[in-house]
């Protein structure tokens, strides 16, 4: 993508800060829209309307998750259904179904960086030590030498049993898959089959859930010890019956964004490199 072509940064957290700042330095032309925190690294042009993006700009870069610090889904598919046309290009992070659909009727070149392998993985190890330093603010107790339940071990679960194994907790896994309990099985660590998850709820003083579907609902809850923590990271809503765990007093948080909050400058350099190679190489 020649350094000319105008790329417009909007929305998100402080990766995208980040992300403009340093297209600003390679020299492209960089223009924003609703960033979390103004730039006072180079020259750039502030927008004041999300319709001027598309007017000025063929280059749209969006947050991950693409409606973050923007619009609801679905005032933002509204909007590019309005007004992308063929010649722009949409970078971002889990973009919602509806908008691919809209993306996919225009023709519109797009890419969804969370489904990049290494984005996703690197992403994990910031979401997995947020994770861990959230437990940590939230509880009296040590992780080490604590039972640590992990629920599901897809990316993040992996990433975040293998942290937490690294600080001498005791960490089971329960997941439904016999493969995926396999290999927690060879990476050193207790497992049980999700169906059976009840049966060890109650030695929980930590508690992590990275599946993305209701996995902690009111029976499983009456089960959890009154002092332990739970982190939730699955996506928006989450993966606990929240409503029941404020009526027992459980200290049940969804976090959501981690790598933006915790690690955001790191974070902003995985998908800086991403979208400098994705930019690069549509014009080669």
């Amino acid at each position: 993508m020649p350094l000319h072509s105008k790329i417009a940064v909007f929305g998100g957290d402080k990766r995208q800060v980040y992300i403009a700042e340093a297209l600003i330095k390679k020299g492209y032309s960089v223009c924003t829209y609703h960033l979390a925190e103004p730039i006072h690294d180079g020259e750039h042009e502030e927008l004041h309307a999300f319709e001027d993006a598309f007017k000025e700009c063929q280059i749209l870069i969006g947050p991950i998750p693409l409606t973050k610090n923007t619009l609801p889904a679905d005032a933002l598919a509204a909007a590019f259904d309005k007004l992308l046309k063929e010649d722009h290009m949409l970078i971002g992070g889990a973009i919602p179904k509806e908008i691919v659909k809209i993306l996919d009727e225009k023709k519109i070149t797009y890419y969804d960086l969370m489904k990049n392998e290494k984005v996703a993985i690197l992403n994990a190890v910031a979401t997995a030590e947020g994770s861990i330093a959230e437990a940590i603010q939230s509880s009296v107790i040590n992780l080490h030498g604590s039972n640590c339940l992990v629920l599901g071990y897809g990316r993040c679960g992996k990433v975040l049993a293998g942290k937490l194994k690294g600080l001498d907790a005791k960490v089971t896994v329960a997941a439904r898959s016999e493969e995926a309990l396999a290999y927690a099985d060879a990476a050193g660590l207790e497992t049980v089959h999700l169906s059976d998850l009840k049966k060890i709820l109650p030695n929980g003083a930590f508690v992590f859930n990275t599946i993305p579907a209701v996995t902690l609902d009111k029976s499983h809850l009456a089960l959890v010890r009154p002092d332990a923590v739970i982190i939730d990271i699955a996506s928006a809503p989450g993966g606990i019956d929240y409503e029941y765990a404020n009526e027992r007093g459980l200290r049940a948080k969804l976090c959501l964004g981690l790598p933006g909050k915790m690690a955001p400058k790191i974070s902003a350099d995985i998908l800086e490199d991403e979208i400098i190679r994705l930019l690069t190489g549509r014009c080669s």
